[in-house]
């Protein structure tokens, strides 16, 4: 079964971030998530800018760029403008005036166009926008922190979303508290991809390699 897996870098050992990049790659991640935070939009701090462009160079994987940030129109060329062609940029539509301007930039510069949905945030809200994007970020728990509880309720967002998600032509991917029980339960069902973070890839006492390998092999039956 083909299905993505993300590794969460706001996770992952700044002191060896060189070392990180190069384990995840040799393990067989598929791209690297980068957490953009303002502090505004959402209550944190997480990774810079310059850490993007850190890992922008020392990898050919795919970057995956979450930003929870107030008017990303404001600042979106200093993401595109360090990114590659076919990278992902998700904005948070409640973050933006007119957020289909803002995924219009990001078409423009060659960068495939995303949303992350908030647990609080219902489908029809965001349907119009479904026509624009290419990736769905489905939040399965409050985003601005690691290692927090999955919300039960975000399941029934990803029923909403797997029903129209042929007719209107995107992709989706699950975002927080992702253990190896709802990769099972969830790829089957079309989820295209899982971002890894405290729950499943990092602080554990196993090499990533290891650990990517077990997801791999997941039973589905």
């Amino acid at each position: 079964m083909n299905f993505e897996l993300t590794a969460s870098m706001m996770c992952a050992d700044f002191g060896h971030l060189e070392k990180e990049v190069k384990d995840l790659e040799e393990a067989g991640i598929d791209s690297f998530h980068i957490d953009i935070m303002d502090g505004r939009y959402v209550q944190n701090f997480a990774m810079s800018l310059n850490d993007l462009i850190y890992i922008r160079r020392s990898t050919d994987k795919p970057l995956d760029v979450h930003l929870m940030v107030e008017h990303p129109i404001n600042t979106i060329g200093l993401f595109t403008g360090n990114l590659h062609p076919g990278d992902t940029i998700y904005i948070h539509p409640e973050a933006e005036y007119h957020p289909s301007t803002t995924l219009q930039r990001i078409i423009d510069a060659g960068m495939i166009p995303g949303i992350a949905i908030n647990p609080g945030t219902s489908v029809e809200s965001v349907r119009m926008l479904l026509r624009i994007v290419k990736k769905v970020l489905v939040m399965s728990v409050n985003p601005g922190n690691a290692a927090q509880m999955f919300l039960p309720y975000v399941g029934e967002k990803y029923d909403q979303l797997l029903e129209i998600k042929d007719k209107v032509n995107f992709d989706i991917y699950w975002d927080g508290a992702c253990g190896a029980d709802k990769i099972r339960e969830f790829a089957p069902r079309g989820v295209n991809g899982f971002v890894l973070g405290t729950t499943l890839l990092f602080g554990k006492d196993q090499p990533y390699s290891e650990t990517i390998k077990k997801i791999r092999e997941l039973n589905f039956d």
